[in-house]
């Protein structure tokens, strides 16, 4: 089976978040860990966070940096260009 270009062009030992199923475990940019609630696509994700309290709720997929595996070894995360974009444009409000 051949893939698309942007397989191709993946960096070795990355993953994308729309690779992330329910249940993984994920570190967020911010230092936080969470938990991915949720089997969607696309640049928010529905996770568990545990930060100053644990809540449910939408996370940016941009604001996630590293996929936690089961041996606690930490994969790193890369954006699409449409997760990206959506990051520069929320770097503007803040």
């Amino acid at each position: 089976m051949v893939g698309n270009d942007a397989d191709h062009n993946r960096k070795v030992g990355t993953m994308r978040t729309n690779d992330l199923k329910k249940g993984a475990r994920i570190l967020l940019a911010n230092g936080w860990f969470a938990t991915i609630a949720d089997n969607a696509r696309g640049n928010t994700r529905i996770a568990t966070v545990e930060g100053y309290e644990t809540e449910t709720g939408s996370v940016y997929s941009h604001d996630i940096a590293f996929a936690i595996q089961s041996d606690g070894t930490r994969v790193a995360i890369e954006h699409t260009p449409a997760q990206l974009k959506l990051k520069a444009q929320v770097a503007r409000f803040f």
